[in-house]
């Protein structure tokens, strides 16, 4: 006759193999050193598929090499699945931090691409986005020779911690896609090229509307758009007639309010500058009048060529949001914005007067 006590012993092991039952393990884990991890990746569309370079690490006993490896299919999910298929390890899209896309492909329209990204969730919506204006697989193929062995070069090229330049553009997946959604926030990428004595060059920014490049701006007019998107333009050097300054700080200050149907703004961006070279006697005043003369005019060749492309690159249209009623904001790039008058004042001040006149 069984006692309570070996009913509960039963009973305790019964649930313990029922657990153990349930249990299915990490059948679908993969190893880390089973998988590959590239950080930078190249996409352009022919005809109806799309090329996908994946730049990887290879290792070889003791040593790392870089690998530049190319597939075809009929979507980015597929070409990358094809070479995971073809190697002896799984590639892992999750660590991606740079997206290279070619130029032509860019002009065709970059949305479904964008919108794959954040669907899968393969790729982090985080990871940022360039524009390469030449042959793709010559540009992945001849910054390999000036990478080094952990290919973390044309990383390093937008990292803030490293080669990161107020003059150039940081846009990542996430914001691409809202700006294909927004009817009042546009963006700008970053446009790059294999450099002869450098891994890359970057030859200015592409301005984005609703998923497609329609314009571009160099790299001075990227300074303004850092500006106004908050990015700080310190370390940049402006360099005049008369004088070269070290810009240490910036601000902005912006105003807008509606005249019937016309949308109206009054700007003041303050910076604080070091002056590192003057040439003849200039005065502090005159130095401070040429260099808004010179921030002037490059701010004003920028709006300009965004009003005729009707694309709203400083995100203007978000300072109307309250003024416009919302049925009508989906006609800002359309109405509003290529009639909004701006009207921007950059307010200088010199860190280090020295022995400048004051006159």
């Amino acid at each position: 006759m069984q006692t309570p006590k070996s009913n509960k012993r039963v009973l305790l092991v019964l649930c313990m193999i029922s657990i153990i039952c349930t249990l299915t393990g990490c059948w679908d884990n993969r190893d880390i050193n089973h998988r590959v991890l590239p950080l930078a990746i190249g996409i352009s569309k022919q005809a109806n598929e799309y090329k996908v370079i994946l730049k990887i690490q290879v290792h070889d006993n003791e040593t790392t090499k870089l690998k530049i490896v190319t597939q075809t299919g009929e979507t980015i999910s597929k070409a990358v699945d094809t070479i995971s298929t073809n190697m002896e390890s799984s590639v892992d899209l999750l660590h991606v931090k740079v997206i290279v896309i070619d130029k032509e492909t860019a002009e065709d329209g970059v949305k479904d691409i964008i919108s794959g990204f954040m669907r899968s969730r393969e790729v982090s919506p985080k990871a940022l986005i360039a524009i390469c204006d030449e042959d793709i697989e010559y540009f992945f193929t001849n910054i390999k020779k000036t990478m080094t062995s952990d290919g973390t070069s044309l990383v390093e090229n937008f990292d803030k911690g490293a080669g990161w330049d107020p003059q150039i553009a940081l846009t990542r997946i996430w914001e691409v896609y809202r700006s294909v959604h927004s009817y009042t926030h546009d963006v700008a990428i970053p446009i790059i090229i294999s450099g002869k004595s450098t891994s890359i060059e970057h030859i200015g920014s592409a301005i984005i509307k609703n998923g497609k490049m329609v314009e571009r701006i160099d790299n001075d007019e990227t300074l303004l758009f850092n500006a106004f998107k908050g990015e700080s333009t310190h370390g940049q050097i402006e360099v005049m007639t008369n004088a070269s300054v070290l810009i240490i700080g910036n601000s902005m200050n912006i105003k807008s309010k509606m005249n019937g149907k016309q949308p109206l703004m009054e700007g003041k961006v303050n910076l604080k500058v070091v002056i590192l070279e003057t040439r003849g006697d200039p005065s502090r005043k005159f130095i401070k009048k040429e260099l808004n003369a010179h921030l002037s005019k490059r701010f004003s060749h920028m709006f300009e060529k965004t009003q005729k492309s009707e694309a709203d690159i400083l995100a203007l249209g978000q300072y109307f949001r309250t003024h416009i009623p919302r049925s009508e904001l989906k006609s800002w790039r359309t109405e509003y914005y290529p009639n909004l008058k701006m009207n921007i004042q950059f307010q200088i001040d010199i860190q280090n007067e020295g022995y400048l006149k004051t006159l």
